[in-house]
């Protein structure tokens, strides 16, 4: 297996993720907050283009504004490592960045090592989807699951200026979108370093985990539409309240995502909607509230869906409401390889260190480069599984051990 200076590399990936932090690379005083197109996410980009430039990795980006680097020409046979650098608006240090930090060592040690093992670096481009409201967007264009009319009119910024035409104004050649598949020409196998988002490893003492599937999911909207009135002078029973219908729904997402578990993990959240008209001594009239389901069984979390749309249309006919549901998007699980799942244990058990084989409950952009690429990840714990959040709290320590796991399945691989 490949050894290397643990302590070392920890502080380079320290180093960089400090830096990172720093004003110069987040909008936000109180967190980490940087998306696609703005000054301080280009300034993200150049901090890993200068590292890896200084390697002697030659860096491009895809026709949109994914970062890519590599050893080799490109489409050559390539192993690729990487994630993404964005942020959610309101967002902690380590998400993403941790680990293109991490691929980004994984290049310096093996380019020490001089072992010629070629690699190819991705950043894709609006994981977090803060900039257009669609994760994994850089990711969903390099595979092509968007369409060109989403790009130009569906898919828009919080102002309402369209992908492509905010793509364009960045520099990029948008209308190229389709040759972004292109980067993933060559590559031989795939793998991502995150944090796990989540406090399985911390609560079970372990290091690593070596993800075996991602959860697929659905992202959508259930609209209740009922009757404004005055919150004093409308009796209880004259109401057509749009909001408790939305409330009995909350409840019950909840009861069918418990019951789904007992089956497969499966995890339901109504974490986001709009009230109208949103004042205080007024009923209701309409309400929206966004659904996040996920399982990494597909026939699960459709199930949830299914069921949770039946019971609110049951609900609203009861209390005179009208309702209807419509789909934002769908990501399908997704199975690891097998092989590159293998090469990671293999690694980590000669280590010695504790790891867990686990599935991952959130999305990452490996899920669309595995139908693509034999791909698998690695998950290192985060404080209390907090993510999303300023208090987002990683080790570097793990992060370099996982860069040693990656280079020595890497070398397994390519052998």
């Amino acid at each position: 297996m490949t050894r290397i200076d643990r302590e070392r590399s920890a502080r380079r990936i320290e180093h960089d993720i400090e830096t990172l932090a720093g004003p110069a690379y987040t909008s936000s005083s109180e967190a980490i907050c940087r998306y696609a197109y703005t000054d301080v996410y280009e300034r993200t980009l150049r901090y890993f283009t200068d590292q890896l430039e200084g390697l002697g990795f030659r860096v491009w980006r895809d026709p949109v504004g994914t970062l890519v680097a590599s050893n080799v020409e490109p489409g050559a046979p390539a192993f690729g490592i990487g994630s993404h650098c964005d942020s959610n608006r309101n967002g902690g240090k380590y998400d993403g960045t941790l680990g293109v930090c991490t691929a980004l060592e994984v290049c310096r040690l093996a380019v020490e090592a001089g072992g010629g093992v070629p690699l190819r670096l991705i950043s894709f481009l609006e994981e977090e989807g803060s900039g257009f409201g669609q994760m994994l967007l850089g990711s969903r264009i390099m595979a092509q699951r968007v369409t060109e009319e989403e790009l130009r009119t569906s898919i828009v910024d919080e102002d309402g200026v369209p992908f492509w035409d905010s793509a364009a104004r960045a520099g990029y050649p948008v209308e190229r979108w389709r040759d972004s598949i292109r980067t993933l020409d060559g590559l031989t196998g795939w793998v991502e370093v995150h944090i796990e988002q989540g406090r399985v490893l911390q609560d079970t003492a372990r290091r690593i985990g070596v993800v075996q599937a991602i959860a697929g999911y659905v992202h959508g909207d259930l609209r209740f539409a009922g009757r404004a009135d005055h919150a004093g002078a409308t009796p209880m029973g004259y109401r057509n309240d749009a909001s408790v219908v939305a409330a009995e729904c909350v409840l019950e997402l909840e009861r069918l995502a418990e019951d789904a578990s007992r089956r497969v993990p499966t995890v339901g959240t109504a974490g986001e909607g709009t009230v109208v008209p949103n004042l205080i001594n007024v009923v209701p009239a309409e309400v929206r509230v966004g659904l996040d389901i996920r399982s990494v069984e597909r026939d699960s979390y459709r199930g949830v869906v299914d069921a949770i749309t039946s019971f609110a249309e049951t609900a609203a006919q009861r209390r005179g409401l009208r309702t209807e549901y419509r789909q934002r998007q769908e990501t399908l699980p997704t199975t690891m390889d097998a092989g590159v799942v293998a090469a990671l244990e293999r690694a980590v058990q000669a280590t010695g260190q504790p790891y867990r084989l686990m599935p991952s409950g959130a999305s990452h952009d490996t899920q669309l480069v595995a139908p693509h690429v034999p791909s698998a990840m690695l998950f290192v714990p985060c404080l209390d599984g907090v993510s999303h959040s300023p208090d987002e709290s990683a080790s570097s320590d793990d992060a370099a051990l996982g860069a040693e796991l990656m280079l020595t399945a890497i070398r397994d691989l390519v052998a």
